[in-house]
């Protein structure tokens, strides 16, 4: 998929299709899409007196300009009310036209500047809105699809028609940018809508190390005996139960070698695939548990685009990827392992078994040189129950980083909700036997999850993003497509250059 940025009067270039916008409740229609609608005769304008455009949010009107102007189609794409006009409209437009054309065969258009009528953008943070909606909105997973399925139709290139040559340079570097994150994050949807029994622990290490060779980062990967030799007895303890061999994987981006405090650290849950081991899961939709890692495949997408951005800024990626099975060697309720920093844990239930591994993993990350992490997991069912799937919980210890996390996603789209951490909370986890249990009862799981997980933060400011909700969607939507979201990929790359010194 090609991007171009033209300077050029709307109505006279040639295209199968021209993309333009009108907010709703707008009845003479301005800026680009007015200049159409008066070379189209006020054909724009009679629909809208017909109410047959109205200008709601996720509206697609095709017109037919039967030679009278240079494209040969325009859509109007409804943007909503002027008070909910941001980037995210732009990103969300852009994955609806274009899916909306490519459906009907069209494989080349044009679209004027979308942003700066909406919201007044600025014409980069336009371009990267345009680029990010695109690609995202066109991903498609066609990995194991017939040939004549895989091979279908695609909208191949795009020209973002603007006719103030000023704005073209800003413009350009928003296109590249958007980009970048685009395929960090399609990076991500990719590894999580592979099947499990392709995307292993050892091919999560695999592409890990791609990625670092592509594009210059350090990596590593921790081995079953280095777990051992490391003391890593909750993340050991999770991957018994499996023939699949465990792997740490570990990507360093170095971009401010002298400021070693300045180390953002990325934890996130890498489970290839969850049974719940010896809690067995039930059988009805399990067959999405290939998707719980994606926590882990959203750091390496991150980590991808920050090396590809060069940001003043050190972040270093840790993703404990294994197997949760309930085999003969598997865990067993009732049984007590050692984290790497100490802490005893009994446990209650195989099936909470994310927190375990990402326990030892955040140790590790402090030891690494981290100054505050966030860790990122699927990690509990009760936060679709409080949330649904359309924002991710965050919790955490520092409440000055929380909001930059919170800061990070809006500026992505991907909404970000703060739940409370009271001391109370921690009550629920106390163990006769051991130090804690890993899950106490059925009451505010996804907090008392966190709450095991600040047992682990080695002091450090901490944040938790449980998007067990938003790492996957059901349908089409914007720039969301059916399957793996690649939730929160943006928001970290975001965070990370937040903390650029």
């Amino acid at each position: 998929m090609e991007i171009k940025i033209l300077r050029e009067d709307a109505t006279k270039i040639q295209t199968p299709a021209l993309i333009v916008n009108l907010f709703e409740g707008v009845k003479t229609p301005g800026g680009a899409t007015g200049d159409i609608d008066k070379a189209l005769d006020g054909t724009i304008s009679r629909l809208i007196n017909d109410d047959e455009i109205k200008g709601t949010s996720g509206e697609l009107t095709l017109i037919h300009t039967f030679g009278k102007i240079g494209p040969n189609r325009v859509l109007v794409a409804g943007l909503g009310t002027q008070e909910g006009a941001t980037a995210d409209k732009v990103r969300e437009v852009m994955g609806n036209a274009l899916r909306f054309l490519r459906n009907k065969g069209i494989t080349s258009a044009c679209t004027t500047t979308q942003g700066p009528g909406i919201g007044e953008l600025d014409p980069r943070t336009a371009g990267q809105a345009i680029a990010e909606g695109t690609f995202l909105g066109l991903y498609r997973f066609k990995h194991y699809l017939a040939a004549s399925d895989k091979n279908s139709q695609e909208l191949n290139d795009l020209t973002i028609v603007e006719s103030n040559a000023d704005k073209i340079p800003a413009l350009q570097e928003g296109v590249r940018i958007g980009r970048i994150m685009a395929e960090g994050t399609m990076l991500a949807r990719d590894m999580a809508n592979e099947p499990a029994n392709i995307m292993t622990p050892t091919r999560m290490s695999e592409i890990a190390r791609q990625v670092a060779d592509a594009d210059g980062l350090e990596a590593s990967v921790l081995e079953r005996k280095d777990m051992d030799d490391l003391k890593m007895g909750a993340l050991v303890g999770v991957a018994k139960g499996s023939h699949q061999p465990p792997k740490l994987i570990i990507l360093k981006y170095n971009g401010d070698p002298d400021n070693a405090s300045n180390n953002l650290g990325l934890i996130g849950k890498g489970i290839t695939f969850d049974t719940g081991g010896i809690s067995l899961k039930p059988a009805g939709g399990m067959e999405d548990m290939k998707g719980d890692m994606s926590g882990g495949a959203s750091v390496i997408g991150a980590l991808q685009i920050l090396a590809r951005l060069h940001p003043k800024v050190n972040v270093t990626g840790v993703v404990p990827a294994t197997e949760n099975m309930p085999g003969g060697e598997a865990q067993r309720p009732g049984d007590i392992v050692r984290a790497m920093n100490g802490k005893t844990i009994e446990v209650i239930n195989t099936d909470a078994e994310g927190r375990l591994v990402l326990s030892d993993a955040m140790v590790y990350a402090k030891q690494q040189g981290v100054s505050r992490m966030v860790d990122i997991a699927t990690l509990t069912g009760a936060i679709i129950v409080s949330l649904g799937k359309i924002c991710t919980g965050v919790m955490g210890n520092d409440q000055d980083f929380i909001d930059h996390v919170i800061d990070a996603g809006k500026s992505a789209g991907e909404r970000v909700w703060q739940f409370p951490m009271f001391d109370e909370y921690r009550d629920s986890l106390k163990s006769n036997v051991a130090d804690m249990m890993n899950v106490g009862g059925r009451d505010a799981g996804s907090i008392t999850a966190a709450k095991f997980l600040s047992e682990f933060t080695e002091g450090l400011p901490w944040a938790h993003l449980d998007i067990a909700g938003t790492a996957r969607t059901d349908s089409d939507k914007g720039y969301l497509v059916k399957g793996s979201t690649g939730v929160p990929v943006r928001t970290l790359v975001n965070l990370a250059l937040a903390g650029e010194s």
